[in-house]
């Protein structure tokens, strides 16, 4: 097992030079600094050349802004680290806890003051403090997050009903559509830019798990969590990330959609985690090569390779080799336009499925199911277990390890962990749902720093990675 953690530590140097690059290419837009806020952000004048021929000064933009605008709160977080305070300090390795604040936006979504905003915005803060447009403070409440799509419900109690914005419907936004982010960029309260929506359903992680609107609306550090609105004031998006290589605007910016976010919320304020619902497949979005390796000739859609068992896909007919073009009139051009439609679905829902098998359209109903896998890099994918099977297993929480993955797979099963392994613990927390790992790996950053793992053989084991 020496081995084995010292190639844990080699990916986490490698872990740190990837997110080197990720800092330098596509960035959070949150502002942070040390022990205080500059009240005076940095100026610098800019000339402007006036364009009487401009193409939008037919659209008027007052109207969202003013609705917009008082909904629109900036958000404070404090958060405590260790670090180098003196010369002394560094030479004995003595760090000093030092105070770090981080500055973004929110969007307050009810007159009670329920407030979403990014989970990175308000990642291990110690607390956390929201001010209003009309310049009152309140300290704010964690209601809940989801890492994943980076949304975070947050609560303040007022002694009056708040100003608030409504949820607009993101599936019917379009390319070329204008639209206004509102937010506090350099702590440049109430800021409002424009822009156009430049694309829909933008995957920037390179694994399908994301599903961004990409705007031209000029957004900066501090404008995360804040509001992405039409020309009528409705929200359609929360401001998330810009793609930077040096972490201010370059003109392109990112926006996780409304009604993903609106799913987010009523779940957190429902059961306290995000209820997912999967469609049953597996497979890959259509391009020409694949296509003509697939002997298909559309293009479009998400190709079909393989269909899980007792699933809603399997029970409704999807079949291997099926292309799916579009679910309850969404079209389904790549695997970012089905990841986003599902994002927005509870399990038990139905749905409407049209697809191309063998060049003849067929429409379908699908009841979507609770997702009941995770993917942990480190060790590959965790599964949650049934009470019966738990009973079986002589064990009363865990999940199962369904499939062993990754650099390290090898290292795992040569220490006799391998399929049918049960994971207990997860950074000290005990794991007993997929709604328990996530809320494990939010406690770390999403790193693994700890697993406790019962062996198929009963032995129980605790593996620390540096």
């Amino acid at each position: 097992m020496k081995k084995f953690i010292s190639f844990l530590s080699v990916s986490v140097l490698g872990g740190a030079i990837a997110l080197i690059a990720y800092t330098q290419w596509l960035q959070p837009i949150l502002q942070i600094q040390n022990n205080s806020i500059s009240e005076n952000p940095i100026v610098f004048p800019v000339n402007y050349l006036n364009n009487v021929n401009n193409g939008g000064s037919n659209v008027d933009f007052t109207t969202a802004a003013e609705k917009t605008l008082h909904a629109v709160v900036h958000v404070k977080n404090t958060t405590t680290s260790k670090g180098y305070t003196t010369y002394e300090d560094l030479f004995f390795g003595r760090p000093q806890n030092r105070e770090q604040v981080g500055t973004g936006s929110g969007v307050i979504i009810s007159s009670d003051g329920y407030i979403v905003t990014n989970n990175h915005v308000i990642q291990g803060a110690k607390s956390i403090e929201v001010t209003t447009n009309n310049n009152k403070t309140f300290t704010a409440e964690l209601i809940g997050t989801d890492p994943g799509t980076d949304i975070a419900l947050l609560k303040i109690q007022a002694d009056e009903d708040l100003s608030y914005t409504t949820f607009g419907d993101s599936n019917t936004t379009k390319v070329g559509e204008w639209v206004l982010a509102v937010g506090n960029p350099f702590n440049l309260t109430s800021t409002v830019t424009a822009g156009i929506i430049s694309a829909k359903s933008r995957d920037l992680s390179g694994r399908n798990t994301q599903s961004f609107i990409q705007t031209d609306a000029a957004v900066n550090p501090g404008n995360s969590g804040g509001a992405l609105v039409n020309i009528y004031g409705d929200l359609i998006g929360i401001n998330t990330a810009i793609s930077s290589q040096t972490g201010s605007y370059i003109g392109y910016s990112f926006a996780v959609p409304s009604n993903i976010a609106r799913k987010v919320v009523e779940d957190i304020m429902e059961f306290g985690n995000v209820q997912n619902g999967i469609l049953g497949v597996i497979g890959t979005e259509l391009n020409s090569k694949r296509s003509e390796a697939l002997g298909i000739e559309d293009t479009e859609g998400f190709y079909v390779s393989d269909v899980q068992k007792e699933s809603g896909a399997e029970l409704s007919g999807i079949q291997e080799g099926d292309v799916i073009k579009s679910i309850d009139g969404i079209k389904i051009s790549k695997f970012s336009d089905l990841k986003g439609f599902l994002n927005t679905k509870s399990p038990n829902d139905i749905v409407e499925v049209k697809l191309l098998r063998k060049n003849k359209i067929k429409d379908l109903k699908v009841k979507l199911e609770k997702l009941t896998t995770i993917n942990i890099p480190i060790i590959g994918t965790l599964r949650e277990l049934k009470s019966s099977e738990l009973k079986k297993k002589n064990q009363e929480y865990g999940l199962e390890l369904q499939e062993l993955s990754g650099y390290y797979k090898e290292e795992w099963i040569s220490d006799g962990v391998d399929k049918g392994s049960i994971i207990i613990g997860i950074n000290a927390l005990k794991v007993n749902s997929i709604a328990d790992v996530k809320k494990a790996l939010n406690k770390n950053s999403d790193r693994v720093n700890r697993i406790e793992i019962i062996k198929n053989s009963g032995e129980k084991m605790v593996y620390r990675f540096r």
